[in-house]
């Protein structure tokens, strides 16, 4: 590098991805002849001052290094036509650029430049054609421009997105006539219309992305035809009213059209047909409604991405009039389709996603569908197919995500669907009516998700599951499931959500879920467990498990980069069952062990824990005192432990749980004073401490102050028994006998008087059903119903 230096006459010095490191060396001065530069992919940092010298630059890249601080250096270098500043942490204003007169292309994206949406700095660049200025501070001038201000620049291409409020929509746009590119996304702009002008002006644009602007009102295109215009995308906006009927006439040669997260209404126009080139069409999440229009169906022959979910459109999916042959993804969930699924989707031989979920499809799944070889992920859930699963062909190994959740399907799970073990990574097929038990060649190697609860699976848990080794989520409850608890479940070292509830499984938890490093939600309650808690179970949030978190984030989080098929996880908090969806699952934690017969003391390793949210052991044997370190739990919310053999005190530390929105100890065999009315304890009453018969305190209305013990006689030298004045032997003669005389004289009565004798019965039966309703209404210690 120093030979470099001594190199005066040197026009051209490209040291690209170097891994330098440090500051620009001094000697950089000493170049004063050099035109091109590009530093580009090192690790310099610092300031850029030792490069005001070099006058005669034309090109500068200093991109992907480490310099900070402003960029006043590069005010000299007047011949400069091309700076590429992007991917460092240069900050500040832009105004030095102002006297750059020869600049023709600027990149100074992925900066912490503060830059006014008036682009008025830049003004006087004559030359300038294009501007990259993403992932800086945009906000509005504070001399906003006029419409007769016009630059002195006509730019090619302008990319201004995120971050910042713009104020009004840039109004240097209006004297621009020979734009092919506009980006200016993630802005906030103050504009009640869409600017429409943009293509009216300029008639080269092939890109225009207006995404996620603020932008409102309906959306109107130009009044020409405009023949350039390949890529439209206007999402995430707060656009209304009906889409330009004849959108497809005006704008003929789009390729990639997104308008979804809006708020369109109408019907889909039929002019969408007349764009022979469209391959992406998105209108996802509005209100359009009507059916998916005929013409459009034959006309979009080149279509490969057609989004339509979450509107309210009607009627058959597609009629016999069908040309969209080239589709690769099709999703049209969150609608009121009906009718069955369409044989004509068929022909498409490329289809990869298929997503008809949430809709009201009747019929049987067709079997042409496991004759798609290129299927890899299929959503039919949530409407109303029925019949037997169709069996897996081997044409479809590369199927990765499979859900048919809550339809009305029935029968066994037929043993093809083993011959999805090598790619499956996802599947749902809980909330139908599946029956016999799991086949044992099903041993998916790659599966992230398995969901089958809410079926009616029965037998033992075979080893289906033995070699998932990446499986995140285990859902098997509320089916007929027995036996023990598998060992193998210590090989599941990804495992972080188990739910087992509402089966038949038996014996101890085994010690092995204490090797589950992962773990942050357990539900084994309503079963036939037995034995102790083991003390070892480790459980936490995985948001609090920064490694993790970002392993999963790339994975599990996010999934599949086209369709991740979205599945909830029902737990139970809080006395209520709630439905987690997979975003919300990294910050739950919790341990279910309800309505089981175990017993023993609890004593969890409280550091193992410590993140704990929700803890439910209610209903079970247990016994011992409430463990005191469960004050160390400051992330509780829901702690229940009613319904056990508990004993001691409640501990007073519990008042520092401040987040704890349910705490139930009612029940038990507890002792001594309820806590006081601080912290979170203060919003509990009476019904949370109930059935604790040696519990005092204001919350039990029960006095606590000492209660004075009569002195008894003392027993006299000849009398040990110490009955005082009363002889106890006569006195239980007497009692025998007129209790037998009693008897007697009712028994006689009686007999002599059939109406009383009919009357006394009615009174007995009446008594015996009083009593009866009692113990079941308000001794319910080994009912266990529902959901607690």
């Amino acid at each position: 590098m120093h030979d470099a230096c001594e190199l005066t006459n040197l026009q051209e010095l490209d040291i690209n991805g170097c891994n330098l490191k440090g500051s620009l060396p001094m000697c950089f001065s000493n170049l004063t002849s050099l035109k091109i530069l590009s530093l580009s992919y090192n690790q310099y940092s610092g300031n850029i001052s030792i490069l005001q010298s070099l006058t005669f630059l034309e090109s500068l890249d200093l991109s992907s290094n480490q310099f900070f601080g402003n960029i006043f250096a590069l005010q000299s270098l007047t011949l400069l036509e091309y700076l590429d500043l992007s991917s460092n942490q240069f900050s500040g204003n832009i105004s030095a650029l102002e006297s750059l007169t020869s600049l023709r292309s600027s990149n100074i994206s992925n900066n912490k430049f503060h830059i006014p949406s008036s682009l008025r700095p830049l003004f006087n660049l004559s030359k300038l054609k294009n501007l990259y200025a993403d992932n800086n501070t945009i906000h509005a001038d504070d001399h906003e421009m006029s419409h007769s201000s016009a630059p002195r620049f006509q730019l090619s291409s302008i990319r201004l997105s995120c971050c910042g409020s713009g104020g009004s929509f840039p109004q240097f746009l209006y004297h621009q006539s020979e734009l092919q590119s506009v980006t200016l996304s993630d802005i906030y702009f103050k504009v009640d219309r869409s600017p429409f002008w943009l293509l009216e002006n300029n008639t080269m644009l092939m890109t225009l992305n207006l995404v996620n602007c603020s932008l409102s009102g309906p959306f109107q295109v130009s009044s020409h035809v405009h023949s350039t215009l390949a890529y439209l995308d206007i999402s995430n906006n707060a656009f209304g009213g009906n889409i330009p009927v004849r959108i497809g006439v005006h704008l003929p040669f789009l390729m990639y059209l997104n308008m979804s997260n809006n708020y369109f209404n109408g019907t889909i126009p039929s002019s969408f047909g007349d764009m022979s080139f469209l391959q992406v069409l998105d209108l996802s999440i509005n209100q359009l409604s009507g059916e998916i229009p005929e013409h459009m169906v034959m006309g979009c022959s080149s279509l490969q991405f057609l989004a339509l979910s979450n509107n309210k459109l009607q009627g058959s999916i597609f009629s016999e009039n069908f040309n969209l042959t080239s589709l690769l993804e099709l999703e049209l969930s969150g609608n009121n389709f009906t009718g069955m699924i369409p044989n004509v989707l068929a022909n498409c031989s490329y289809l990869n996603i298929l997503d008809l979920s949430n809709n009201s499809i009747y019929g049987e799944v067709p079997s042409w569908i496991w004759n798609m070889s290129k299927l890899v992920a299929l959503d039919v859930s949530r409407n109303q197919l029925f019949g037997k699963l169709p069996q897996w062909r081997g044409n479809v190994l590369n199927l990765e995500q499979v859900s048919m959740a809550d339809n009305q399907l029935n029968g066994s799970i037929p043993r093809a669907i083993c011959s999805l073990n090598l790619n499956l990574k996802i599947l749902d097929l809980s909330m139908n009516s599946l029956s016999g038990t799991l086949p044992s060649c099903f041993k998916p190697v790659s599966v992230s998700e398995v969901h089958l609860s809410k079926n009616m699976l029965q037998g033992a848990l075979p080893n289906a599951f033995c070699d998932s080794s990446l499986l995140v989520i285990l859902d098997l409850s509320y089916n007929h499931l027995n036996g023990n608890i598998p060992s193998w479940i210590s090989n599941l070292s990804d495992l972080s959500y188990l739910l087992l509830k509402g089966n038949h499984f038996e014996g101890e938890i085994p010690i092995q879920l204490c090797k589950l490093d992962r773990l942050s939600l357990i539900d084994l309650s309503q079963n036939n467990l037995s034995g102790g808690i083991p003390s070892c179970l480790k459980v936490s949030a995985l948001n609090y498990v920064i490694e993790q978190y970002i392993r999963y984030s790339l994975s599990f989080f996010d999934n599949n980069n086209l369709m991740s098929i979205e599945v909830s996880i029902e737990y139970t908090v809080k006395s209520r069952s709630y439905n987690y969806k997979r975003r919300m699952l990294q910050y739950m934690s919790g341990i279910d062990l309800s309505c089981n017969k175990l017993t023993g003391e609890i004593s969890f390793e409280t550091k193992s824990i410590m993140k704990l949210f929700t803890l439910n052991l209610s209903h079970n044997s247990l016994t011992g005192p409430v463990p005191r370190a469960f004050s160390n739990l400051m992330d509780m919310e829901s702690l229940d432990l009613s319904y056990n053999n508990l004993t001691g005190n409640i501990p007073a530390e519990f008042a520092v749980l401040h987040f704890l929105g349910y705490f139930n100890v009612s029940y038990n065999n507890l002792s001594g004073k309820t806590p006081e009315r601080i912290g979170q304890l203060g919003a509990f009453d009476e019904s949370n401490y109930i059935g604790n018969p040696f519990l005092c305190g204001s919350l039990v209305g029960k006095n606590c102050s000492p209660v004075e013990t009569p002195l008894a006689p003392k027993a006299s030298a000849g009398n040990k028994e110490g009955h005082g004045f009363i002889d106890m032997d006569a006195f239980y003669g007497s009692f025998f006998a007129c209790y037998v005389m009693v008897l007697l004289c009712i028994a006689a009565v009686l007999y002599i008087n059939p109406y009383w004798r009919q009357t006394w019965f009615y009174y007995i039966q009446m008594v015996v059903d009083s009593c009866y309703y009692f113990v079941v209404d308000n001794f319910p210690r080994n009912f266990c119903t529902g959901n607690m």
